[in-house]
């Protein structure tokens, strides 16, 4: 009886542990939060799905908070790095483009989201924004160029524009011709995942997170 429950016991410390999936947070506002859409017509959510048809084991944690600008999304972000994310997607700065919020601002909070995201060891993955035509050529050009300087002084990658394909195209978005429809945000997850697909690892891989940074 002894030799057995012994190698019983031997055999539970020698087999492996499940791990829990790594965590992807999608740190965003109403078109991350899916506002007019079922949570799973989301484009976080079809991310899920397609990660787990591919066979990766992450949780998408969708951080999408309607109405959320730049500065509520650097306020929320410590609640996002409990979950201890391995990838933080950033998908902010809409509404402080469509409240005509100073660039400077914008620049600011990003920086600091993707900075604090990197110290924490997550590696981050920038989403893009453009405005409509009618917020001015000056403001509309200082504003999109934004996200490439504030990816290039992080060392981050960037999802150029994260609606590209869906803006403007009235059959891809709801009647109020800001928030995708189903359709536009099977677009949206479509084209984000290019840019996401490299931040990846495959289940019983071992990564190195990026370096922290002071």
């Amino acid at each position: 009886m002894t030799i057995l429950v012994t190698a019983l016991a031997l055999l539970l410390m020698a087999a492996p542990a499940h791990a829990a999936p790594r965590v992807i947070a999608v740190l965003g506002d109403s078109l991350t939060a899916g506002l007019g859409v079922t949570p799973e017509e989301s484009y976080p959510a079809l991310l899920q799905a397609r990660l787990t048809r591919e066979g990766y084991d992450y949780r998408v944690v969708n951080a999408g908070v309607s109405g959320d600008t730049s500065s509520g999304g650097l306020r929320r972000l410590d609640w996002v790095l409990k979950q201890r994310p391995a990838i933080v997607v950033v998908a902010l700065g809409a509404n402080d483009g469509l409240r005509g919020q100073p660039v400077a601002m914008l620049r600011d909070n990003l920086l600091a989201i993707v900075q604090k995201a990197r110290a924490a060891g997550a590696r981050v993955l920038l989403a893009g924004m453009r405005l409509p035509t009618n917020y001015g050529d000056a403001y509309n050009r200082e504003f999109a160029a934004v996200f490439a300087e504030v990816a290039k002084k992080a060392s981050v990658p960037l999802m150029p524009f994260l609606l590209e394909g869906v803006a403007a195209e009235a059959r891809l978005n709801q009647a109020d011709g800001i928030h995708p429809n189903a359709d536009g945000q099977k677009i949206v997850a479509e084209h984000l995942w290019p840019h996401l697909r490299p931040l990846l690892v495959k289940s019983g891989t071992t990564t190195t997170p990026p370096a922290r940074r002071s």
